[in-house]
């Protein structure tokens, strides 16, 4: 079987199980799972590695333990709004600069280690929203910095590039912000199927 690693912050963790790999959370993750498991039976096993809080130094500190040591064949990385909102909250952000050095970083570590994997990366979103409505200029131009960074990664090496911020753009035409990202930033189940839908179109393409 071959093996797809979900890695990022709270966004892809979705309350994962840290000791049963097989509850991979309440997010995308799980849902991609039940979409592939269906149409591709018993070919994929899938970890969900990500973990609320994450920066992307924070993803690059577990490199080995969550990322080489599992052995991917596929993997996704979901990274860049806690970046911005560390800085918000703690003064312990990663700007924008750090952001790109560190992920360039990780990219080709993995790379190195793993010549044969395929890596999509998954662009940074926000909308307006509880938990970004009080500064909500600073930390949606921060975020966009974030996803063109990681946009510009993506086309250094080559990689697939999921957009997420155009498509909760445009759906929030169809419902308020708080129907797709419950509080500007964590997806509720119907934004979690947005992003499953991505990233399974990106998957079918690899």
């Amino acid at each position: 079987m071959k093996t797809i690693l979900f890695q990022g912050d709270s966004i892809t963790d979705a309350g994962r199980s840290r000791e049963n790999d097989a509850n991979t959370g309440i997010g995308y993750p799980t849902l991609v799972k039940a979409e592939i498991g269906y149409e591709f039976p018993n070919q994929y096993v899938m970890y969900n590695r990500g973990i609320s809080g994450n920066r992307v130094v924070d993803v690059y500190a577990r490199i080995k333990k969550d990322i080489i040591n599992l052995k991917p064949d596929v993997m996704s990385i979901l990274i860049g709004v806690n970046d911005v909102w560390h800085e918000f909250d703690f003064q312990n952000g990663v700007d924008a600069d750090k952001y790109f050095k560190v992920y360039s970083m990780l990219i080709e570590e993995i790379r190195e280690a793993l010549p044969e994997v395929k890596i999509m990366i998954l662009e940074p979103f926000v909308l307006r929203g509880t938990a970004t409505e009080a500064v909500w200029e600073d930390f949606s131009a921060e975020v966009y910095k974030r996803a063109e960074m990681a946009k510009k990664i993506a086309k250094s090496y080559s990689l697939p590039f999921i957009t997420l911020q155009d498509k909760f753009d445009e759906a929030v035409k169809s419902a308020p912000e708080s129907y797709w990202l419950r509080d500007g930033v964590h997806p509720t189940t119907a934004g979690h199927e947005l992003i499953k839908r991505e990233w399974i179109k990106a998957f079918k393409q690899l």
